[in-house]
């Protein structure tokens, strides 16, 4: 299986952060997911390929996750998430998609999703316990199915047009929904006695 790979190209200014200090970063992602990450710090193009250890091509998508994650702006911790935790996604909402290329559109909608001194963007984190990335043109997202569902709708409603203080009774709704379904999960039935 060792030949199976894929590519991706990730911006030259996050080369260092994916190799990290001494390598480290790079070794870490290599060992957890058995990858290979061939750099090329020239133009940004990173080739992932499995090594013979690891049978399981699914982790060839979860490395191009990891390592897109961090090309769009994520710490290496934070996109860690993806590698501990197989209920962890990666979305991105390319701002290009829906304002083309008009940078005025897109800033003026970056601030809004980041709010006064960063509220909105933290109030997301926080309701959603989902991670969010603004970075260039796009807003990355890191959580399991639901928080990323979560917090992609709150940005997407952003995005719309809405209201904060509409976004912010979404997200409060929201998170009592995933608490509710969280505590379900604990919940045993009651046997009859």
């Amino acid at each position: 299986m060792s030949n199976i790979d894929s590519f991706i190209r990730i911006p030259k200014e996050r080369i260092g952060i994916l190799v990290g200090s001494e390598g480290k970063t790079k070794i870490y992602i290599e060992n957890r997911l058995k990858v290979k990450l061939t750099i090329d710090s020239e133009d940004g193009g990173i080739t992932i390929t499995l090594t013979s250890e690891q049978k399981d091509p699914s982790m060839l998508l979860r490395a191009k996750d990891v390592v897109t994650a961090i090309g769009r702006g994520f710490a290496p911790e934070t996109t860690y998430r993806l590698i501990n935790n197989e209920d962890d996604v990666f979305d991105v909402v390319d701002l290009r998609l829906v304002f083309g290329r008009s940078d005025s559109d897109i800033k003026r909608v970056k601030s809004r999703i980041i709010g006064s001194e960063g509220k909105t963007r933290r109030l997301i984190e926080e309701l959603t316990e989902a991670d969010i990335t603004i970075y260039g043109h796009t807003v990355g997202i890191i959580g399991n199915y639901q928080e990323a569902d979560a917090a992609r709708n709150a940005v997407q409603m952003i995005i719309d047009g809405c209201e904060h203080k509409t976004v912010y009774k979404y997200l409060q709704r929201k998170r009592t929904e995933l608490k509710k379904e969280k505590l379900q999960l604990w919940e045993t039935p009651q046997k009859d006695l």
